[in-house]
């Protein structure tokens, strides 16, 4: 006997909050590839390296964009035969080739930070300064819409990619500042390779808790063990074995698990497993439960089913 706990993730709150990321996600794609191109004619105006090599950094990023908005948009698809789980996974596949994407992004500046520093370039600082400063302008209202990502790792994804920009036109405008003052050009490459070691932070994180939900671990913020030890407190439960937790996305918990039982409360079964839902969802967020209730004797026959030779197993 069990039970299959199946709710769309996120329910109506969670579309609506997805409907609100894809908006978020448009309006930032938007201004990204209007900075691209203004970075783009900038650079070539003022013969500046770093805004045409902070113009190849918005690419990426205008690319990055694209698929985390393709991603949220398939993610929104219902579940098939043939997708179970719908295409939910889509979104944490786009976080890890965004991070992947960023830990590129962080070794290009750190190449371009090296060559500068055996040969720093002249830059026409005034030009460098206004591009940099209506960049900075844009990327803060990119941040702003992309600020109630509500955990989602792609949203979180695209998140660090327009905060890396931001972090890029506050290092052209103080580089641009200083060298307008000093001259002193070697300013530039300095301040780039800090930026591409505050983006290798970032990804790590994104790479790593990416890789966690595709390898089906626990949830961060969720203790296995309390999980079992709170089943176990529940009235009429016997034992807990076989329990698993997972994601399936950000934010969106599962958990199956056999749940012992006396042969006497099977008759409440119902009751019990209300109860058991109930914790679960009010006390660790999780909603997609599959549960199967059986007695101890049944799990006392399969044990002694399996050790028997193959010759003495009931037909």
């Amino acid at each position: 006997m069990h039970e299959h706990a199946n709710h769309a993730p996120g329910g109506p709150s969670g579309g609506r909050r997805r409907v609100a990321e894809r908006r978020g996600l448009l309006k930032t794609l938007a201004l990204t590839s209007a900075i691209f191109v203004a970075e783009v004619v900038g650079g070539y105006i003022s013969n500046s390296l770093a805004l045409l090599a902070d113009a190849g950094h918005m690419l990426t990023d205008v690319l990055a964009l694209v698929l985390a908005y393709v991603a949220l948009r398939l993610a929104t698809r219902p579940a098939t035969p043939h997708k179970t789980y719908g295409w939910y996974r889509l979104e944490i596949l786009a976080a890890l080739i965004n991070g992947v994407t960023l830990v590129v992004i962080s070794l290009f500046i750190f190449w371009e930070a090296f060559e500068r520093l055996m040969d720093p370039p002249e830059v026409a600082t005034g030009t460098m300064l206004v591009v940099a400063t209506v960049g900075l302008v844009a990327n803060g209202l990119g941040l702003y819409f992309l600020s109630g990502h509500g955990g989602s790792l792609n949203l979180r994804g695209a998140f660090l990619h327009v905060l890396g920009d931001l972090l890029s036109s506050v290092a052209v405008i103080v580089g641009g500042l200083l060298m307008w003052s000093t001259g002193n050009y070697i300013i530039d490459p300095l301040l780039s390779a800090l930026i591409g070691v505050v983006i290798v932070a970032s990804a790590y994180r994104l790479l790593r808790e990416s890789v966690d939900v595709l390898l089906e671990g626990t949830p961060a913020g969720i203790d296995l063990a309390a999980v079992e030890a709170a089943l176990e407190t529940v009235d009429g439960v016997e034992g807990v074995h076989d329990l698993h937790v997972w994601s399936l996305t950000s934010g969106v918990n599962a958990l199956s698990c056999h749940v012992e039982v006396k042969f006497e409360a099977l008759p409440g079964a119902d009751a019990l497993l209300d109860r058991v839902r109930s914790l679960l969802r009010e006390g660790f967020d999780i909603s997609h439960t599959t549960i199967q209730i059986e007695t101890e004797s049944y799990k006392k026959r399969g044990l002694v089913y399996w050790k028997l030779p193959d010759s003495e197993k009931p037909q």
